[in-house]
């Protein structure tokens, strides 16, 4: 089974080449009967045979395009154009002027169709995902609604120092509050009023926290 295969591949291989070198042999005589001698005649076949080539790879590769089949076309009929031509239906001693212009023109032809395949692309670029944008219709937009503001009625009440815990008052030494309590009987024996907290403090001359808590025991 692998002999049989081996040998259908040697066999196209021997087909192309023997197809390959008459078809190059076609296009060396026509461009040697155009005027083109020398190596000229030699590089005309390898010029169009390797604009065939690389059309055909850039189908192969890239998938269909214009600009391909374009050239691969051109270079087809530049091909079996010369292969006609050399079969007797062109007095080859004596060509014509079209076929003469078209040799003449080839070069340039093929040095356009090979920078177009080399330099251009048939894959679309990729676009980058931040530009693609969704074209489906999902209906309007619909804006989230704004966190309410909240009321100074709805507040929770602020914690007052009236509910806390009123602070521990400081002691007061015994020997100070009976003095204080003589300053106070000597105050409203001589105006007839209670001696008030400003006045019993700078009479004792003791701090306002001091002078409150003493106010507070003679009360």
């Amino acid at each position: 089974m692998g002999a049989r295969h081996g040998l259908r591949i040697d066999a196209v291989l021997i087909q192309a080449v023997i197809a390959g070198a008459l078809s190059f042999a076609h296009l060396h005589d026509l461009a040697a009967a155009a005027g083109q001698d020398g190596w000229k005649a030699w590089a005309y076949p390898v010029s169009v045979d390797l604009l065939l080539v690389a059309a055909w790879r850039r189908l192969r590769s890239e998938g269909p395009s214009r600009l391909a089949w374009c050239w691969f076309l051109i270079a087809l009929f530049a091909s079996l154009g010369a292969n006609v031509a050399t079969a007797g239906f062109l007095d080859l001693a004596d060509p014509p002027a079209p076929l003469r212009l078209g040799i003449a023109g080839w070069p340039a032809l093929a040095f356009l169709g090979g920078t177009l395949l080399a330099h251009s692309s048939g894959k679309p670029e990729p676009v980058p995902s931040a530009v693609v944008t969704e074209t489906k219709d999902v209906g309007p937009a619909r804006v989230p609604d704004a966190a309410p503001i909240p009321s100074p009625a709805d507040e929770p009440p602020a914690t007052t120092a009236l509910s806390s815990p009123p602070p521990p008052e400081p002691p007061v030494p015994a020997v100070l509050i009976d003095h204080a309590r003589k300053v106070a009987d000597e105050y409203r024996t001589r105006t007839g009023a209670p001696i008030d907290t400003d006045t019993l403090r700078s009479r004792l001359g003791v701090p306002p926290h001091l002078a409150d808590a003493i106010a507070a025991r003679l009360s």
